[in-house]
C-alpha cells in the first residue's frame, strides 16, 4: 500500500513539475497586428504603405522592442529576380520624436499602451513591364525582438497583402460541375489572410450566386489563417516531451515533428498530450486506432505542419479555426443560405468541421468527395453546393 501511495505521489509531483514548467515558460505580452495597406500604382511601379500596431495589454510589465525589421517577399507566377525592393520603416511613437534616417531606436512599450510604425515598400523594375501583372501578393514578414523580464525573445510574424484580386464570378458565367444529385461550383479568391474577414469574403465572392437551398463551404485552413492562427516554427520552442513523443507518429503526420507536436502541447497542455499519447499507444497495440486524436482534442487532427498548405503559409504551422460553429451560424444569417467549414483531401475524405443549423451534411459528403476545390495552389477555398 505504501509503495502504491509513493508511486502515486511521484506521478503527481511529476505532473505538477511538467505543468509548472509549461505554464512558466518565457512569454511576452506584446501583440503585433498589421493594419490595412494602401496600394498605389506609379507607371509600371508599385508603392505600398501600411501600418503596424504593437500593443501591450499587461497592466504593469514594460517590454522593450530593440529590433524590428520588415522583409517583403514577392509571390507571383514568373521570374521576379529583376524587381527592386525598397523598404522604409518610420516609427510613430506617441512619446518620442520620429526619426527621419530609418534607424529603429529601442523602444519601451509600457503597460496598457501601444505604438504604431509606418511601413513603405516600393517595387520597381527596369524591364518596363508592369509589376502588377507579375506580382499578385506580397508577404510582409516582420522580424522583431521582445526584451523584458522573460528574457530576449525573437519573434516572426507575417501577413499577406494581395495586389490583385480575381474578378467576382457572375451568375451567367458560372460553370457548375455535376455530381451525385447535386452540382458544385469552386470559387476562386485572392490569397486570404488576417487582413480579410471571413463573412465579407463569402459575401464578396458568392453573394451574387447563392440561392435558397444552397450550401456555401469554405476550407478550414483559409478560415484559420484569416483568424491569424498560424505561427512560424522559429517561434515554437520544442520541449523534451515533444521531441520524444513525436517519433511515434506516422512520418506524414503533422505531429511527427517536434515543432508540430509542441504546437499541440501549447494549445492543450503537456499532461493531456502525455495521457492521450500513452493511452492511444496502448490501445493501438491491441488494434484500436485513433484514440490519441480523440483524447487529445480537435486541434490534434487540424494542425497543419509546414508544407501542408499553400505558399506562403507552407512555411508556417497552421492551427484549426477557432469557434467554427458560431462563425458558420453568423455567416448563414448574413447570406441567407447554409454555410459549412470543411476539410477535404484528394483521397475522398470529407470532414465537416462545423455547419449552420439545417445544413444537409449528407449532401456535402456526396458533393465534396471528388475534392472540387483541390489541394494544390488553385486558390478556390470556396465551393458552392446546389442540390440537383
Amino acid at each position: 500500500m505504501c509503495v502504491l501511495l509513493l508511486i502515486l505521489l511521484l506521478i503527481g509531483l511529476g505532473v505538477f513539475w511538467i505543468e509548472a514548467r509549461h505554464r512558466l515558460r518565457p512569454a511576452s505580452p506584446l501583440m503585433l497586428r498589421q493594419l490595412d495597406w494602401n496600394i498605389e500604382t506609379k507607371g509600371n511601379d508599385l508603392h505600398l504603405e501600411g501600418w503596424i500596431e504593437i500593443t501591450n495589454p499587461h497592466a504593469r510589465m514594460e517590454v522593450m522592442v530593440p529590433e524590428l525589421q520588415v522583409n517583403p517577399v514577392l509571390i507571383g507566377s514568373s521570374d521576379l529576380s529583376d524587381v527592386t525592393l525598397r523598404t522604409a520603416i518610420t516609427p510613430d511613437h506617441p512619446d518620442e520624436e520620429t526619426r527621419a534616417d530609418g534607424y529603429w531606436p529601442a523602444y519601451i512599450v509600457k503597460g496598457r499602451k501601444s505604438t504604431r510604425i509606418k511601413v513603405s515598400v516600393s517595387l520597381s523594375t527596369p524591364t518596363g513591364q508592369a509589376i502588377a501583372d507579375r506580382v499578385d501578393t506580397v508577404w510582409m514578414d516582420v522580424n522583431w525582438v521582445n526584451y523584458g523580464p522573460f528574457g530576449r525573445l525573437e519573434r516572426r510574424q507575417g501577413v499577406v497583402v494581395p495586389l490583385r484580386r480575381p474578378a467576382v464570378l457572375q451568375p451567367a458565367e458560372a460553370d457548375y460541375r455535376f455530381g451525385e444529385n447535386c452540382k458544385v461550383l469552386p470559387l476562386k479568391t485572392h490569397l486570404l489572410g488576417p487582413l480579410d474577414n471571413t463573412i465579407d469574403v463569402l459575401r464578396n465572392y458568392a453573394g451574387d450566386l447563392v440561392q435558397p437551398g444552397d450550401i456555401l463551404t469554405i476550407g478550414e485552413t483559409p478560415v484559420a489563417v484569416i483568424q491569424g492562427r498560424y505561427t512560424h516554427p522559429s517561434m515554437v520552442k520544442p520541449t523534451w516531451i515533444a521531441r520524444l513523443l513525436c517519433r511515434v507518429f506516422h512520418p506524414t503526420s503533422s505531429l511527427a515533428t517536434a515543432c508540430g507536436l509542441q504546437t499541440l502541447i501549447d494549445q492543450v497542455g503537456p499532461t493531456r498530450v502525455i495521457l492521450a499519447w500513452s493511452i492511444g499507444l496502448a490501445l493501438k497495440v491491441v488494434g484500436l486506432k485513433g484514440w490519441f486524436y480523440r483524447l487529445a482534442g480537435e486541434q490534434a487532427r487540424l494542425i497543419d505542419d509546414i508544407t501542408g498548405t499553400t505558399p506562403p503559409y507552407d512555411q508556417t504551422i497552421v492551427l484549426g479555426p477557432a469557434d467554427p460553429v458560431r462563425l458558420c451560424q453568423e455567416a448563414a444569417e448574413a447570406l441567407g443560405v447554409s454555410v459549412a467549414i470543411v476539410d477535404v483531401n484528394d483521397l475522398g475524405r470529407v470532414k465537416v468541421l462545423a455547419s449552420s443549423n439545417g445544413c444537409d451534411e449528407a449532401l456535402l459528403h456526396r458533393a465534396l468527395r471528388p475534392n472540387p476545390a483541390g489541394n494544390a495552389n488553385e486558390r478556390t477555398p470556396l465551393v458552392l453546393v446546389r442540390p440537383a
